[in-house]
């Protein structure tokens, strides 16, 4: 038999069995038994969900899947569950569509209608990770994964760890979330494992929108206090600003970490190298119920099928956020840079001391008041002195400015000459006050962001951390408000009182006496809607205040201040001029002689 033989047989061979196969009838079966043997192998099949048309339309949606998805597309057949990853501060839902986070809460707080604290919840907030394939890109959340949870008890402590597995053939993809107890890192470490070729990419393209709830009962101040803050890799802290107005940030330089920081609480993302490609955005919406919507899309590097983060869902606590990265506190705003050092090295560490032993917090108030103006008692006395100077040598002023109250320049010399005879300093009295501000005006930024007094009764204050309405108007006083703090009326009549006492002291007339009575009544206006603690803390302020220069008035003798100064009078009366007194006598005469040309 030749080739071509040979060939024909084989090609008859061929029809005949395509034949059989396709278009040949098998033997005929009764009826009752084609129902009874479909009934079977229905019963067999497992459920399926509807899809309109014949299998022929089930083939084409399996079609369509595997051009987009290519071999990943087996990933995107599976059912959404819920698993809970829970320690005593937080928990975490996740869907197992994506391994996506769809909800935070943070058990230890409630918000201000008591309910269940939730920092992210499914509808506020959508997280969105992307990866470049040869198929194009690929967003995890059209994959399903496979939770498994397991806990580990070390030497460091009891870790909890949750890892989520999407599994075909051509490989695997991880995705592992750590949470540490007693902690608010949650650690995320994402793996590809084979799939060659199919990841194009050297980075992971991450997009996180948070529409911020309001968790406190004045929406106002919390936004005041919420904005989107981030921390270049060159250590620079930035932020986009509290305006309500949109704002948008395209970042050149790599960032460390992102913070959607809230008034008393951040919801972050820090890298562990460095983040690019980050565009930051924040705006208002006009919806009561929503603070501020926050939007970040950043790249994560992804060497070698390989990338990791971690978030912190928690509490704005100094302490608490200085242990998470370098310059992670800097979402507690602590005031400017000449007054943040005294609540981040005296007040936050008076606070953690006094907790310790104190539960009520208006108590802590009033004992950190005390402390502080025992520590500062020295400069209050030497400004009292000081004042009391100048008081005792009103009768050599008042005859200077009779005079030479037509010749300014004059004048001020002349007072520059009586106070070098007299050994008094003008300043002395101003310095020590002027040394204390800063421990005034740190408060002023430490209280309405201490998360400490959140919720925190005191006396008739329902919560320290915001207003005390002891009355309700039924009116609003324009930049006063619809109700009236009591603590703040109290700070302001008590200020007004010291003002009258201090007055008594020092040599002040005209406007800058009454000066003193016009700014408490500025400071009601402002602080009425502030929170009860600050203006608790500057009413128990004011009263310290008065005490200790009651105290000191009963100990100081104006009689023998008198005598020390008529002795420094005999004592200086042939002193030369210092240089710097020369200098200045010298700018006067030039600044007269300029103002007369």
């Amino acid at each position: 038999m030749d080739r071509n033989q040979a060939t024909g047989l084989i090609l008859f061979a061929a029809v005949i069995l395509i034949y059989s196969i396709f278009f040949a009838s098998g033997p005929e079966v009764p009826p009752a038994q084609q129902e009874a043997t479909a009934a079977q192998e229905a019963s067999a099949l497992p459920e399926a969900p509807e899809i309109p048309g014949d299998s022929a339309s089930s083939a084409k949606v399996d079609s369509l899947r595997f051009s987009k998805f290519g071999v990943l597309a087996t990933l995107t057949q599976g059912e959404e569950q819920d698993v809970v990853l829970e320690t005593e501060e937080l928990k975490i839902t996740f869907s197992t569509q994506g391994a996506q986070i769809n909800q935070v809460e943070l058990k230890e707080y409630k918000d201000w209608q008591m309910n269940p604290l939730l920092l992210l919840d499914e509808k506020s907030s959508q997280m969105r990770l992307v990866l470049d394939s040869r198929v194009g890109e690929i967003n995890l959340a059209d994959f399903y994964f496979q939770p498994e949870l397991e806990t580990e008890e070390t030497e460091e402590g009891t870790i909890h760890r949750l890892t989520f597995t999407a599994r075909s053939e051509s490989g695997k993809i991880r995705q592992v979330f750590t949470l540490k107890a007693g902690e608010y890192l949650v650690h995320q470490s994402f793996e590809v494992e084979n799939f060659q070729g199919v990841f194009t990419g050297n980075s992971l393209r991450f997009s996180w929108e948070d529409q911020v709830k309001a968790h406190e009962k004045d929406l106002a101040e919390s936004r005041r206090k919420s904005q989107v803050n981030y921390y270049l890799s060159s250590g620079s802290y930035e932020n986009l600003g509290l305006s309500d107005d949109l704002e948008e940030e395209s970042v050149a330089e790599p960032v460390k970490w992102i913070g959607f920081s809230q008034r008393f609480f951040t919801a972050g993302i820090i890298a562990d190298t460095e983040f690019r490609e980050v565009n930051l955005s924040q705006s208002t919406p006009a919806d009561s119920s929503i603070v501020r919507t926050m939007r970040a899309a950043l790249a994560v590097p992804f060497v070698e099928g390989k990338s990791s983060y971690t978030f912190y869902f928690g509490p704005d606590k100094y302490k608490t956020l200085k242990q998470v990265t370098d310059g992670f506190e800097e979402n507690v705003d602590m005031g400017y840079f000449f007054v943040s050092w005294v609540n981040k090295y005296i007040v936050v560490h008076l606070f953690e001391f006094m907790e310790k032993y104190f539960s009520n917090y208006g108590i802590i108030i009033i004992l950190i008041v005390l402390i502080i103006k025992l520590a500062l008692s020295p400069l209050t006395y030497k400004s009292y002195i000081g004042m009391a100077k100048m008081r005792v040598i009103k009768p050599e002023i008042d005859e200077l400015k009779e005079k030479y109250g037509d010749d300014p320049t004059k004048m001020q010399q002349e007072q520059m000459k009586l106070f070098s005879q007299l050994g008094v300093s003008p300043i002395s009295g101003c310095l020590p006050l002027l040394l204390q501000m800063p421990f005034l005006f740190a408060m002023f930024f430490f209280f309405p962001n201490a998360i400490e007094l959140r919720q925190e009764s005191f006396l008739w204050a329902k919560d320290l951390s915001t207003y005390d309405e002891f009355i309700k108007l039924p009116f609003t006083i324009p930049f006063y408000g619809a109700h009236v703090s009591l603590f703040t009326f109290l700070m302001t009549v008590s200020q007004i009182i010291y003002t009258h006492f201090n007055n008594q002291l020092t040599t002040a007339t005209g406007p800058m006496k009454n000066l003193g009575y016009i700014m408490p009544v500025m400071f009601m206006f402002i602080l009425n809607s502030y929170p009860a603690g600050l203006s608790f803390y500057y009413f128990v302020s004011n009263v310290f205040t008065f005490g200790q220069q009651a105290l000191i008035k009963l100990f100081v003798d104006d009689a023998k201040i008198r005598e020390k100064v008529e002795q420094n009078k005999v004592k200086n009366v042939n002193k030369k001029k210092s240089k710097f007194q020369q200098r200045l006598e010298d700018a006067m005469k030039a600044a007269d002689a300029n103002k007369k040309k």
